[in-house]
């Protein structure tokens, strides 16, 4: 089957299988070796991608059910300067990430969490951030560093959140607004 996919902000065509799942073809197919395969069976989390803004897990989605989507994966995280992410910097801050395997997976699904919060007036507890947990096994940091770096990215995002509209609104107060400045 001839399908398309925007991965990453870049458009793809190519010909799949009926029954190749969307893990395969972003490894395999496109080289995009970030997203993990760990378990095949959804349990473990490391094939998180972000399908049209939703965390889903890739080695459970047929490629040809994704046709026509926005795929990002982790190599899409990152700036295009190549700085971490806020998430990513602030689980490296506290310790989120040891042998490193499943943290594509997390960063995929937390990132959704973080970026769904950051405009929201309190942060998520400690109960809600390990519920985004679920379903993305970890075996070398026993997760609290991993809740302390999504504390971290998540109070950055919200004092980003407001620091925003408070600029621009010294912006268009001081008719800085459309100046070109």
């Amino acid at each position: 089957m001839d399908l398309s996919l925007n991965v990453n902000g870049r458009p793809e065509q190519f010909s799949a299988e009926p029954n190749e799942l969307l893990v395969e073809r972003l490894r395999d197919g496109l080289g995009l070796t970030g997203t993990k395969v760990g378990c095949d069976t959804g349990q473990c989390g490391s094939c998180v991608v972000r399908l049209d803004g939703r965390s889903v897990k890739s080695c459970l989605i047929l490629t040809v059910s994704a046709a026509g989507s926005e795929v990002a994966t982790i190599e899409g995280v990152t700036t295009p300067g190549g700085e971490l992410s806020g998430l990513q910097e602030a689980l490296r801050q506290e310790h989120g990430t040891q042998c490193g395997f499943c943290t594509p997976g997390m960063v995929m699904a937390l990132g959704e969490l973080v970026e769904n919060t950051a405009a929201d007036p309190e942060p998520p507890t400690e109960p809600e951030i390990r519920e985004w947990l679920t379903g993305n096994l970890c075996r070398c940091t026993g997760y609290h560093s991993v809740v302390r770096g999504v504390q971290r990215a998540c109070s950055a995002a919200r004092a980003q959140e407001t620091a925003e509209p408070a600029t621009a609104a010294t912006a268009t107060a001081s008719g800085q607004e459309g100046s070109g400045r």
